[in-house]
């Protein structure tokens, strides 16, 4: 029972250590002691609760006192807000009253504000692609000045600045009728800057040392064009540099440039034929074989045309060439009948004819199969064409450029490859033909000259 006492006495003295947070650790010996404790504990906890509701009540006068002001910061940023908002409602009518006082002070200079801010912001994009304006700069900084000032109701055009206006219209019209070589920095075509001697041909063109050139005016500077126009158009422009107080020819632009830009960007002969892709080298290949095919024969058929002329010319037949060597039949064959000298000339005839229609008939072939091939490149590049639009839509021309130009230059491939072809074919099988007809001609008369002299009794050898 007193183990039990004691464990009692333990736990509440500990509590109360908890609570008071100052209190005294001593182990009570007695009940009487415990109790004597407890009781001072009390009185401890109670003077401390005092202290603290003290120190509260003093804390809540200066929440009261800090709360009044707050009240009073509220109440004067309420009459401020009240106070501003009523002068900004005066203000909005004192303006709005000027507004229309000025508007009806200005009466028609309104009018003329707006017509100068017009013609100002048209001015600025006509200089903008002016190339006049790569000799005389900085008059887009002006007309933007201008026209801003014009449309802002607060500043008024000066006298000087229409007059400036007007002077600068007259500067561009003036500017447009001459021919002015000026010296000035322009960047080259490798991306390299140069001082060079530039021509301006009116508001038209420029070019400098035999290239055309062109002004950009987001960075106010001249730059060589990336791609130039043919050589006849950049021979009048080296005409035009290099000369002095002479009338030249020279390839003018009208637009300022845009046809000039068109110009320079359409294929030249290599990328067209490129954009034929496989199928349009393998014409070429084609037409190529051919062309040295034909070369080849018209060469052959030449020499062996002209032997033929020389042995009609002569009595003795000679046997380098096609018409000698059947008259040499006849020679070797002095006594057979003219059944049997028929058939011999006929079968020399015919070993002839090979050798003067050899391969004519692939030209041929050629010129028939070279518009099927661009036929094939077509569909096939219509093929590319559809798959673009299917993948991509027709919002973009310039995903299905690149079939449309294999279908359309194919098929000018296989043409200009089988037109020639033909007429050379035709050439050829013509002169052929012609050797041929006189080797049986040829071969007749002797066939008659032998039945001629069949008819009489053969005395002597009398052949041809």
């Amino acid at each position: 029972m007193k183990k039990l006492l004691l464990l009692i006495s333990a736990i509440t003295l500990s509590a109360v250590s908890v609570f008071s947070g100052n209190a005294i650790a001593q182990q009570a010996t007695s009940l009487d002691d415990l109790l004597s404790q407890l009781a001072q504990g009390k009185i401890a906890q109670s003077k401390q609760n005092q202290d603290r509701e003290a120190e509260f009540n003093a804390k809540k006068s200066q929440q009261i006192q800090l709360l009044n002001q707050a009240r009073q910061q509220r109440d004067q940023a309420i009459n401020l807000s009240t106070q501003l908002e009523k002068n900004f409602q005066d203000n909005d009518v004192t303006l709005g009253n000027n507004t229309d006082a000025l508007n009806k002070r200005m009466g028609e200079l309104k009018e003329l504000f707006g017509v100068l801010q017009q013609v100002a912001g048209d001015t600025r994009s006509k200089f903008q692609t002016s190339v006049i304006s790569a000799q005389i700069p900085g008059r887009g900084q002006f007309l933007d000045e201008f026209a801003q000032s014009m449309g802002s109701s607060s500043k008024l055009a000066s006298i000087e600045e229409i007059e400036r206006l007007w002077f600068e219209l007259q500067r561009e019209m003036t500017q447009s009728g001459k021919v002015h070589k000026f010296s000035r920095e322009i960047v080259l075509a490798n991306g390299e800057k140069s001082q060079a001697d530039v021509v301006r041909v009116g508001g038209f063109n420029l070019v400098s040392q035999g290239k055309y050139l062109e002004y950009i005016d987001e960075t106010a500077s001249v730059a060589q064009l990336m791609r130039q126009p043919s050589s006849r158009y950049l021979t009048s422009a080296n005409a035009l540099t290099s000369s002095t107080n002479q009338v030249v020819p020279f390839a003018l632009d009208p637009t300022g440039g845009s046809i000039l830009g068109l110009l320079v960007q359409a294929p030249d002969l290599q990328e067209r034929v490129e954009q034929g892709g496989a199928v349009g080298y393998v014409i070429l290949a084609i037409g190529l074989i051919g062309l040295l095919i034909a070369i080849e024969r018209f060469i052959t058929l030449f020499f062996i045309g002209s032997k033929v002329n020389r042995q009609l010319k002569s009595e003795q037949a000679s046997n380098d060439n096609p018409l000698g060597r059947v008259m040499l039949v006849q020679d070797k064959n002095p006594l057979d009948n003219v059944e049997t000298l028929e058939l011999k000339l006929s079968e020399s005839i015919l070993k002839e004819v090979p050798v003067l229609t050899t391969r004519l008939t692939f030209i041929k072939i050629i010129s028939v199969v070279a518009p099927l091939i661009g036929l094939l490149g077509t569909v096939t590049g219509m093929i590319n064409t559809f798959q673009a639009i299917t993948l991509f839509g027709t919002g973009d021309p310039k995903l299905m450029a690149g079939g449309i130009s294999q279908a359309l230059v194919t098929t000018v491939l296989g043409l200009v490859v089988a037109i020639p072809m033909v007429f050379i074919s035709t050439l050829l099988n013509t002169r052929s033909r012609g050797i041929i007809n006189i080797l049986q001609q040829q071969s007749a008369g002797i066939l008659a000259e032998r039945s001629e002299n069949s008819e009489k009794p053969l005395t002597s050898k009398q052949g041809a």
